[in-house]
């Protein structure tokens, strides 16, 4: 994602520089919202390569990464572990209170967390962060309660969007790519 051709206020950018914690809902942003049963009555779900990139890429900085979703997954729970994400809550009603949670462990202000969110459950999540943002085909009505829409779809590359988005304005997306070449190989 070239942020050249998007115009970012500077209030976005501001807010995406301050990020120290990304909490993403799963499905319909790390996911494009299927869910998809087998014969055998096992769910799967697929994860996009790039999002996943993304998050890696933050953590190069100490940028740290949570999942709250509502359902329960093991498919979530593998590529987790896969990125190294080890705050994950899954099966919750209330996602506020496990971010109040993490806010606590981590030592941080609601400001310095970044939520992205794709339907109304999301809501409170979103409102409650510094930096609010829904995936382009979110349910109607997100878009007017975020500080950033992201151009991609769940599921599709927008949490790398918005990865890449705070890198940027924290001026490290450059040698994001540099740190991960040399920890890579």
């Amino acid at each position: 994602m070239s942020f050249d051709s998007v115009q970012l206020s500077d209030e976005v950018k501001h807010k995406a520089s301050n990020v120290k914690l990304l909490v993403l809902d799963v499905d319909g942003v790390l996911t494009d919202g299927r869910i998809v049963y087998t014969d055998q009555g096992q769910q799967v779900q697929s994860f996009h390569v790039k999002d996943g990139l993304g998050i890696k890429l933050l953590a190069l900085h100490g940028i740290k990464s949570a999942v709250i979703s509502a359902r329960k997954s093991k498919a979530l729970e593998k590529r987790c572990a896969e990125l190294g994400i080890s705050h994950v809550f899954q099966a919750v009603a209330g996602k506020v209170e496990c971010l109040n949670e993490l806010l606590i462990e981590f030592g941080l202000d609601a400001k310095q967390v970044c939520a992205i969110g794709d339907d109304w459950v999301d809501l409170p999540l979103l409102k409650r962060c510094g930096l609010a943002v829904t995936v382009a085909d979110s349910a109607t009505g997100m878009k007017e309660h975020v500080d950033y829409v992201t151009k991609a779809p769940g599921g599709q590359g927008a949490v790398r969007e918005v990865c890449e988005l705070i890198l940027m304005s924290k001026g490290l997306l450059e040698k994001s790519f540099q740190l991960y070449l040399n920890s890579a190989y």
